[in-house]
């Protein structure tokens, strides 16, 4: 089958650094590669993008669903032909771990923004937590938080939070496939959740506070699947530059036409 056409099979269940590093030639690397990146904490998803350009020196670069700065995980970037199979690739569910703090909300709903209202937690119960998540699974509906990449009136939301705008934006259908908390330990809980894409993991643990008859912020968001392919899978983008600058010195060595 067409990598282009169906990117998702290509990804292997292994790194596909040592394929992309042995195909150096300019013929082999046109055709481009899905690359798993383990995008650090306190990186854009841009920014991981433009390190694998400037380190493959690829002529087209993008990535296959934008993590937020704040937080870290798996970020499938594809370089050359094989972008024109992101679109896919985005469309497949996605897996996320991580922690939400009850007691609090803020605007942005994680830790860019300080708290704005502070709720009771004392009646929070470990069985009150595994009761409310059946209302949570299936075809749900959710507000994206307006301090959100959506635009609105030809405007990124996020823009006209930070002005203090309060618009409440549209409501849109997601899909939780699964929901479980792996660790309660008040006022934090930690959290897996497997979703369909377009979902907004700080929503949900809005959502979640609310349920308790509390409030909650995300305090740590780690994506750890997107499809079948998993973090586990990924290097960091130092890692990527650092392997593929040390292949590219040793085929440059056996075979310097190779480059």
């Amino acid at each position: 089958m067409d990598p282009i056409e169906s990117p998702l099979t290509q990804l292997s269940t292994e790194y596909p650094i040592n394929q992309l590093l042995e195909n150096l030639n300019p013929n082999a690397r046109a055709k481009g590669e899905i690359i798993l990146i383990n995008k650090p904490h306190g990186w854009s998803s841009f920014q991981a993008v433009k390190k694998i350009k400037y380190v493959t020196k690829a002529k087209k670069v993008g990535h296959a669903g934008t993590l937020d700065p704040l937080a870290s995980g798996l970020l499938i970037i594809c370089t050359e032909q094989q972008t024109k199979g992101i679109q896919a690739i985005q469309d497949a569910d996605k897996e996320y771990e991580g922690t939400l703090v009850l007691g609090a909300t803020t605007p942005s709903y994680d830790m860019e923004t300080e708290p704005n209202a502070h709720f009771p937690t004392e009646h929070i119960t470990e069985e009150m937590v595994h009761a409310i998540i059946p209302q949570f699974l299936g075809e749900i509906d959710q507000i994206p938080p307006l301090y959100s990449a959506l635009k609105v009136d030809g405007q990124r939301a996020y823009k006209l939070a930070r002005q203090g705008d309060e618009t409440v934006l549209k409501s849109r259908k997601i899909t939780i496939h699964s929901l479980e908390f792996t660790r309660i330990e008040l006022p934090e809980l930690d959290f897996l959740v497997r979703c369909t894409k377009g979902t907004y993991i700080r929503t949900l643990v809005l959502d979640i506070g609310h349920a308790l008859q509390s409030g909650a912020f995300m305090s740590r968001l780690v994506r750890t699947k997107i499809g079948d392919h998993h973090i586990e899978n990924s290097v960091s983008p130092h890692e990527f530059e650092e392997v593929f600058k040390s292949r590219i010195v040793e085929i440059s060595d056996t075979n310097p036409t190779n480059i």
